[in-house]
């Protein structure tokens, strides 16, 4: 018994291995091919701050900078063969009922992910213009790049990971960690929550208008998971099982 414990879990990390290994090997191509487009990607980042130029301040500049896109839009490119690699990896210790819900899961938390980062690509023109307007007349902005993109990646990575509220949500319930009545119960309190991240997310001046519009496709989301909830919410048992339970 030892021994095929010992073998399981050696097994075990072989496959650990073989599938971060595919990931990796996946995610350098389409680094090297992002990487090709670099200057393509540099002017979709770019784009919502307007006609500024980003500057550089090192010889490596050149070089880091595009490498550090390329590598973001790689994880982006190389996303649908590291995540089945993740499926295929937690697969067997799934249930039969649990694994049907695998690949709509995925994909929705794919389709959730792309619609936070348009949204949020939608946002920056207007939090580019409001935050330039604060430099004034006595303070000269020079874009630094290497700043601009982290800044700019951080937020679209932020909405993006704001949209899977949702999914979350739903695999809370599936699990039995929360309820959707005490969810519906606790509205108020999941707003404020809401809200809260949507004010961390969004670094203008103004407080409230801002964190709004971030917050209310949150709330539209929220509140459809709840209605969703209902497909997913562990059935309870019946009144008859509960007793005789009690019983014995």
């Amino acid at each position: 018994m030892p021994e095929e414990k010992r073998m399981g879990f050696l097994e075990h990390l072989e496959e650990i291995r073989s599938r971060l290994f595919i990931s990796l090997i996946a995610i350098l191509v389409t680094t090297a091919l992002a990487y090709v487009f670099s200057d393509a990607i540099l002017h979709f980042l770019r784009a919502p701050a307007g006609d500024i130029k980003l500057q550089a301040f090192s010889p490596l500049d050149g070089f880091m900078i595009r490498f550090r896109v390329a590598l973001y839009g790689g994880l982006v490119l190389a996303a649908p063969i590291w995540l089945f690699q993740v499926t295929r990896f937690i697969e067997p210790g799934l249930l039969p009922t649990e694994r049907r819900f695998l690949i709509p899961g995925l994909i929705a938390m794919v389709g959730l992910f792309l619609l936070g980062n348009s949204f949020g690509y939608m946002m920056l023109a207007n939090m580019m213009e409001v935050l330039f307007s604060m430099f004034g007349s006595e303070l000269n902005y020079l874009p630094s790049a290497d700043q601009y993109i982290a800044f700019v990646v951080y937020f679209l990575v932020a909405t993006g990971l704001a949209f899977e509220m949702p999914l979350v949500i739903l695999i809370l319930i599936k699990l039995g960690i929360v309820s959707p009545q005490a969810l519906r119960k606790q509205r108020k309190v999941a707003y404020f929550i809401i809200f809260v991240f949507a004010e961390l997310i969004t670094p203008v001046a103004d407080p409230i208008v801002a964190p709004m519009v971030v917050m209310l496709p949150m709330v539209v989301l929220f509140e459809l998971a709840l209605v969703a909830s209902r497909f997913v919410a562990p059935k309870a048992a019946p009144a008859s099982v509960a007793v005789a339970k009690k019983a014995n």
